[in-house]
């Protein structure tokens, strides 16, 4: 058994509480909630009955506030949860909100990174992309699906040396700055080196 060691009034929700359990912040809760189930500090308590607590009394509003997270752009599956741990839900919770998204397909790593792949891949080259992606946490099988069906590349480095090309002499101090460049923009070596010569010039070795 573990022991409730505080019950605090969240600051930004004055009807909700956080719970602390040996000391350690464990789950977010509804006030009216902790009233019902007798909640206070100093009770022993099982942190199973915790989450089936949480659970049987919050897993439609944590759906909701899920809901309205995706309303502004899509997410991946992890940041979704990392969004619901952040608030306090616990893994039963977590587990019950991304399997209802999956459901409804609302969550999607495959067609998040092919979104992705396709706006991003505007101004930056594949290796830029993979990069992102993993930061926010997808599959590398969802990645690489997504660049197999990339196109437009080159034309995309052609058009980011335009860009960092316009209004500066074509020296040779210039054009290895452009060539630094798209490679810090996450195009591969020769992708970089064609589109130099795009522009009527040869980067050299």
């Amino acid at each position: 058994m573990s022991e409730i060691t505080s019950i605090v009034q969240q600051k930004k929700d004055k009807e909700r509480v956080s719970v602390y359990v040996d000391g350690r912040f464990y789950c977010g809760l509804k006030l009216e909630t902790a009233l019902s189930f007798r909640l206070k500090e100093g009770m022993q308590i099982d942190c199973d009955r915790l989450d089936e607590i949480q659970l049987e009394s919050e897993k439609s509003q944590a759906l909701d506030k899920a809901l309205t997270h995706l309303s502004a752009t899509m997410k991946t599956r992890r940041q979704m949860r990392d969004f619901l741990k952040k608030k306090g839900y616990v893994d039963a919770v977590c587990d019950y909100v991304m399997e209802k998204l999956g459901e409804y397909h609302f969550v999607d790593d495959r067609e998040y990174c092919a979104l992705y792949v396709e706006t991003a891949g505007k101004n930056y080259g594949s290796r830029r992309v993979a990069q992102e992606l993993k930061k926010r946490g997808a599959e590398e099988e969802d990645i690489e699906a997504a660049l197999a069906e990339r196109t437009g590349e080159a034309e995309a480095a052609a058009q980011a040396a335009r860009k960092y090309m316009k209004n500066r002499e074509f020296t040779r101090e210039n054009l290895s700055k452009a060539f630094r460049n798209l490679l810090s923009k996450g195009f591969d070596y020769e992708t970089a080196k064609d589109a130099l010569s795009s522009l009527g010039v040869e980067e050299e070795d």
